[in-house]
């Protein structure tokens, strides 16, 4: 198994790599054109008449204001999904093909406005212009393509039965679905929870992450304009203790998608599981990448640069605890560091840079509260450890090397750019290790070079 991994390894790559473009000239200061609650295809205000602020994480200027949803915008939210979903209504006569097709128009029309959402994309999460216009939305378009096509394809089985009776399965839409999506890659988070469930044509109610709201109300904007019947689609911009909480407790939604920490997702799996909702639940990873010593260095030193550096190091999946044998461990550390100090740390509509801001300030601080306590704990700082210049929530890209189990760096999920470097000396002594088989520290992804 571990030749097996060994060599199919060889054949991965970069996702910015495989969809790369031509790159379009962005504008750094794009029009917000959606920052209301879209419910019932309509864009109105919250009822208490609250906004927030969306701020911009390279500058830390407010970008704009937006409509603060809460229980009661929750409310209005699932009765205009509730009542979408009615048999006979618009939305459950129609053909499982057309709503594929409903599908394939939101992606043309993002792939029209491919520029704009990239652009809101970078100035409101941070991350580099050229990621969000080659891998974010590119993959976006891809997806609601994707389901698209599934739309008439979803169908039961017929089942042999003793006796004279006709058996069989249908699936059918669940009803009204609340989706709870993070920050860290906006875009895509909507499309991963739309695109099925729109394909399986239940109603749904989203809130965006409170740091990140643009996009998807953008892309709410063009449902309307592809066709999407109201109430079908319903955004509400809000936090996740009232937005958040009301949807989890509203008795007329049938299932629960969210994606986010581990600790959040343990207080949406208690409030769903209240009320019997169906729960779907991506959370957090401490993900493990294993290098093994007859490994190619320069081969393992780039995937696990990707494995850990992608969007900032805000990625679940992060390869964040990577295990070198010892044959090899100086060598890979020495070229990691030359290879971390090359990336260029900065303005996210700059085409060179690599890595734009963390998301907010919260984050910014919990990352550098976690460098300096690898410091503390005695983890060799090998370069970065800092903040990135006097503006922004920019962090230099960090690597700590002789990092042992029980430091708080390889415990905790980072969410940001530091690499941990740990030593073993055989295959078998690390997977008897308690860093490899303790179920807290179960990976969202783990790769064997």
């Amino acid at each position: 198994m571990l030749n097996l991994c060994r060599h199919v390894s060889r054949f991965s790559s970069s996702p910015i790599r495989r969809y790369s473009a031509a790159l379009p000239k962005p504008n750094p200061h794009p029009e917000v054109r959606c920052n209301k609650i879209f419910i019932n295809n309509e864009w109105v205000d919250a009822v208490s008449g609250k906004t927030f602020a969306t701020i911009n994480p390279a500058t830390e200027d407010t970008i704009c204001h937006v409509a603060e949803g809460d229980k009661a915008d929750i409310d209005k939210a699932v009765a205009a999904a509730k009542e979408a979903f009615k048999l006979g209504s618009e939305w459950r006569t129609m053909d499982a093909s057309d709503r594929g097709h409903l599908l394939l128009r939101l992606a043309d029309l993002m792939e029209r406005d491919k520029i704009y959402l990239s652009e809101l994309e970078s100035i409101d999460n941070g991350k580099p212009f050229h990621d969000a216009y080659n891998v974010d939305v590119e993959l976006c378009i891809r997806h609601y393509r994707y389901y698209g096509g599934w739309a008439d394809k979803i169908f039961g089985s017929t089942i042999p039965s003793d006796g004279p009776f006709f058996v069989y399965s249908r699936r059918e839409p669940i009803g009204v679905v609340g989706q709870i999506i993070p920050w860290n890659f906006p875009a895509l988070m909507q499309a991963w929870k739309l695109g099925p469930a729109l394909a399986c044509g239940v109603t749904v109610v989203m809130k965006p992450a409170e740091q990140t709201p643009l996009t998807a109300l953008y892309v709410a904007q063009l449902a309307k304009e592809a066709g999407f019947p109201p109430g079908v689609l319903n955004i509400v911009p809000g936090y996740g203790p009232t937005a958040g909480g009301a949807l989890l407790d509203h008795p007329d939604v049938s299932k629960i998608a969210f994606t986010g920490s581990t600790e959040v997702g343990k207080i949406v799996q208690k409030r769903a599981g209240e009320s019997l909702k169906r729960i779907t639940l991506e959370l957090g990873g401490k993900s493990p990448v294993i290098v093994l010593d007859d490994v190619d260095i320069d081969f393992a030193v780039k995937q696990c640069q990707t494995a850990l550096f992608l969007n900032q190091g805000q990625c679940c999946t992060a390869g964040s605890r990577i295990f070198v044998q010892d044959g090899i461990y100086n060598e890979f550390v020495r070229r990691t560091v030359a290879a971390t100090q090359q990336r260029v740390v900065g303005d996210p509509f700059n085409p060179s840079t690599n890595q734009g801001p963390q998301v907010d300030a919260d984050q910014f601080s919990k990352i550098l509260e976690l460098i300096e306590s690898g410091k503390a704990e005695g983890a060799k700082l090998m370069c970065g450890g800092a903040r990135h210049g006097d503006r922004g929530y920019f962090i230099q890209s960090t690597v700590f090397a002789d990092v042992s189990d029980e430091m708080r760096i390889a415990r905790e999920e980072i969410f940001g750019p530091v690499m941990q470097i740990m030593r073993f000396s055989t295959i078998m002594k690390l997977f008897s290790e308690p860093a490899i088989q303790s179920t807290d520290w179960l990976p969202a992804y783990s790769q064997i070079m």
